[in-house]
């Protein structure tokens, strides 16, 4: 049973841990709906579930090693993955789509058995793996350390993304052109794969590795039911990721819910409403 808090926002509002929480939800969000556009055009909106379920097993892997700093081992292992799947992916798309299939479930095999395996500093393996899966409070309890290092990578994202904005326009609707032009088309999905690693790592800790393709996906297709041109729909993604990521973590401390799946939640509802208006629109 869900019980509203009896303290109000304001009162939340007074804590530095629901800032930190404010800011890295909303850099996360920012980062994924940016790049959630061009994955969704480019047709590889599933790697990032293939992906968040690498990292899953990989932090398993961390896990069970007792690393103090998992990211040392799941970033760049994320990454490369990306890298192999993306390139996977441009020579056919089926065996593509049948990849990235193998590794998401291979990965959550192999992560969850390790868990069960191996001992580990917890007694809960079954709760270790549903707050990773789901996402958990984690979002809540930041350190300054760690809204610095999200603060950072999420810039770094962003900067690429802005400078590279119209040559990943070109790739990602005409990649045979670029190609044909003589432009570095590898270069630019090597740029992608490193961007979408960085955002499910980062995501993980918001939504769980189950629900951080929802970030990527919702608020591009919710767009797309509105806008018509690629600037209106990254913009407009834009703008409805972040209100579902500040309204969801918001809602999840007042009523006590889920953080990632309060903000799922919300994405859901932005475009179930993005496809009536489209729908009332075209009439």
């Amino acid at each position: 049973m869900i019980l509203a808090s009896k303290l109000s926002l304001w009162d939340y509002l007074q804590h530095s841990f629901v800032w930190y929480a404010l800011i890295v939800g909303s850099l996360i969000a920012l980062c994924s709906s940016l790049l959630g556009v061009t994955l969704v055009l480019k047709r590889y909106s599933f790697i990032g579930d293939g992906l968040s379920h690498v990292a899953f097993g990989v932090m398993a892997v961390a896990t069970v090693l007792k690393l103090a700093n998992q990211m040392i081992l799941v970033m760049p292992v994320t990454i490369l993955t990306a890298i192999i799947l993306l390139q996977t992916g441009e020579k056919a798309r089926v065996k593509g789509d049948a990849a990235i299939a193998m590794v998401s479930v291979s990965s959550l095999a192999l992560g969850y058995m390790l868990m069960n395996v191996f001992p580990t500093n917890s007694a809960n393996v079954s709760g270790d793996v549903c707050t990773t899966l789901f996402g958990s409070s984690s979002i809540l309890t930041l350190s300054m350390t760690d809204v610095i290092v999200s603060i950072t990578l999420s810039v770094i994202v962003i900067l690429m993304y802005v400078l590279m904005y119209n040559r990943l326009f070109a790739v990602t609707f005409d990649e045979t052109f670029v190609r044909a032009t003589g432009m570095p088309a590898k270069l630019y999905n090597l740029i992608i794969a490193l961007i979408i690693s960085v955002i499910i790592v980062l995501g993980m800790n918001l939504v769980g590795s189950l629900l951080i393709s929802a970030l990527v996906i919702f608020p591009a297709l919710s767009a797309m039911r509105l806008m018509h041109t690629f600037r209106g729909v990254v913009v407009f993604s834009v703008i409805t990721s972040l209100i579902a990521a500040i309204s969801g973590i918001l809602m999840s401390i007042l009523f006590a819910t889920p953080v990632g799946a309060t903000i799922v939640t919300v994405d859901m509802c932005f475009y179930m409403i993005c496809l009536v208006l489209g729908k009332v629109l075209r009439r």
